[in-house]
C-alpha cells in the first residue's frame, strides 16, 4: 500500500502544496491521500476478485454442461464467498472511518493494515491457484469435491481478513 500512498501523494497539485504550509492542512492532505491510497488499492483487489468471481461462475457451468450437477451447489458456495468478499472491499467508504480521520495512526495500526493488504494479494494468488486445481479435478470426481472445499475455504478466508482489517481501521480491532 505505501506505493500506492506514494504515488497518490506524488500528484498533488500546486494549490495543496501551497496549502501544505499551512499549519494543520498538511494533516488533512496526509490524511485524504491515505484515503486515496485506500480506494486505490481495495479497487485493485476487487479487480483480481472479479476475475476469479468470473472464472467460478464458468466453472459451474462447465459442471452442469458436464453433468455433475451434485457438484454445482458447492460451487456455487465458493462463487457466493468470492462475491461478498468483493462486495464487501468495493462498498468500504473511503477511508472507512475513524483511522483515517485522525492523525493518531501508529505504526503498529498501519504495519497491521498493510499486513491486510499483502494477504489479500496473496489470497488472491492460491484462489487463483485453487480455481487452477478445480478446472483440472473436473472429470475427476475423486478429487474434484477437495479442490471445490480448498476454493470455498480460500473465499471464505478472503471476507475474514476484510473483516479483521476493517475492525483494525475502524479501531475496533486488536
Amino acid at each position: 500500500m505505501s506505493d500506492f500512498f506514494e504515488k497518490v501523494s506524488g500528484q498533488i497539485d500546486p494549490f495543496k502544496q501551497l496549502l501544505s504550509y499551512v499549519p494543520g492542512f498538511k494533516g488533512y492532505i496526509e490524511r485524504q491521500s491515505r484515503r486515496d491510497a485506500d480506494k486505490v488499492l481495495r479497487d485493485t483487489v476487487a479487480h483480481r476478485f472479479e476475475e476469479h468471481w468470473g472464472r467460478a461462475s464458468n466453472l459451474q457451468v462447465e459442471l452442469v454442461n458436464s453433468g455433475m450437477i451434485k457438484y454445482v451447489d458447492d460451487m456455487e458456495k465458493s462463487a457466493l464467498a468470492l462475491r461478498t468478499f468483493i462486495d464487501k472491499i468495493t462498498t468500504a467508504a473511503r477511508g472507512y472511518s475513524g483511522m483515517f480521520d485522525a492523525v493518531k495512526i501508529n505504526e503498529a495500526e498501519l504495519e497491521a493494515i498493510y499486513q491486510f493488504d499483502l494477504a489479500f494479494f496473496t489470497l488472491s494468488d492460491q484462489v487463483g491457484s485453487a480455481l487452477d486445481h478445480v478446472e483440472a479435478s473436473l472429470g475427476d470426481e475423486a478429487s474434484l469435491p477437495a479442490a471445490i472445499r480448498n476454493l470455498t475455504s480460500l473465499a471464505r478466508l478472503a471476507v475474514e481478513t476484510f473483516e479483521r482489517r476493517f475492525e483494525v481501521v475502524s479501531g475496533n480491532g486488536q
